[in-house]
């Protein structure tokens, strides 16, 4: 089991890596996509929140009611935004082999069962969703 100083080391980007900016652009076109549909989902969201608090006194305009029937409706596609997003990213730790047990620690979860079954699921979920069913 390696010791600290060799997880610090690997998180550390190494010298000639790409910058964060830089990374997103090497990034998958779906994964490019569905972090920009996110973020602007997410700050469509926080301007909804910040409208609501204190009814207007805030400065921001208060939310019309079909504005808080579109934040509604974000939730389940962001869901499926995010459920792709960590799919792709188990799909690379395990090509750069990385075993289910430690996908399960940096999931916060207590066995690669329970690692691998989600993953299982998320994929499945996809899959449904693609196919129309879900």
């Amino acid at each position: 089991m390696p010791d600290d100083t060799e997880t610090t080391a690997r998180r550390r980007p190494l010298a000639g890596q790409p910058s964060a900016e830089d990374a997103s652009a090497s990034l998958p076109p779906t994964a490019c996509a569905l972090t920009e549909g996110l973020q602007q989902d997410v700050a469509f969201l926080n301007r909804l929140l910040a409208s609501t608090t204190g009814s207007g006194e805030t400065g921001h305009p208060k939310a019309s009611d079909e504005d808080v029937a579109a934040a509604l409706s974000l939730f389940e596609d962001m869901r499926a935004a995010l459920d792709r997003l960590e799919v792709q990213v188990v799909i690379e730790a395990r090509r750069r082999g990385m075993e289910w047990r430690e996908v399960a620690g940096h999931q916060g979860m207590k066995s690669s069962q329970a690692a691998s079954q989600r993953y299982q699921r998320l994929v499945t979920r996809l899959e449904e969703i693609r196919q129309g069913i879900r």
